[in-house]
């Protein structure tokens, strides 16, 4: 997993609410088990017609924001179903990081868990990072997890709280499989003195 320090990018405004999990990468997407190539369907049912062409008007599909690294959005991102393929079609796309008022559990979670930072922030600081990223692809925000901070174009920063060990894990790009191996040494005793005290195993 990739770590999280310091991200400047250009930030896509969705003031939607309740974005679910269906709407971020549709359930015929679900057939892999594959983190790579769900970019391309994100918000696939808001991105193209029925024939597959783009629709001009969805945000991602303008030209300021077809490289958005951040997405701001309305209340209550990622309800619905629990799907993992949600945050790996955001992490695809290239989204590192999501700003709400809110944020369903499942999803809050999984996104630490592939390297995405979800930010909870005040209805105002929200709206105020809204109108920055409306300004378009010369507007870059900046998020600061070591600060805990998040950073318009033009200066006015907001704190948010994370927690101290998810922090942690983003900041040096730990996944479940990540902790894990940092007690290799400690599972590779183990085994070594349960293989001696117990060879038929």
């Amino acid at each position: 997993m990739d770590k999280f320090t310091t991200l400047t990018g250009v930030a896509a405004p969705m003031p939607l609410v309740n974005i679910d999990t269906d709407m971020i990468i549709p359930k015929q997407f679900l057939k892999t088990i594959q983190r790579s190539g769900l970019g391309k369907n994100l918000f696939d049912e808001m991105r193209y017609d029925q024939q597959g062409n783009e629709i001009p008007d969805f945000v991602l599909n303008q030209p300021a924001y077809r490289n958005a690294e951040v997405i701001v959005a309305g209340d209550n991102f990622g309800c619905g179903s629990s799907r993992e393929h949600a945050p790996w079609a955001l992490l695809d796309f290239g989204i590192r990081c999501v700003i709400s008022t809110s944020f369903a559990d499942i999803f809050f979670n999984n996104c630490f868990k592939n390297g995405i930072l979800p930010v909870v922030l005040p209805q105002e600081a929200v709206d105020a990072l809204m109108e920055d990223a409306k300004k378009g692809a010369n507007a870059r925000m900046t998020v600061d997890l070591e600060s805990q901070t998040v950073t318009t174009s033009d200066g006015q920063s907001f704190a948010f709280e994370v927690d101290a060990f998810r922090k942690h894990c983003l900041l040096n790009g730990l996944d479940d499989i990540g902790l894990t191996l940092e007690k290799a040494a400690a599972i590779d005793s183990f085994e070594a003195t349960a293989g001696q005290a117990r060879p038929w195993v």
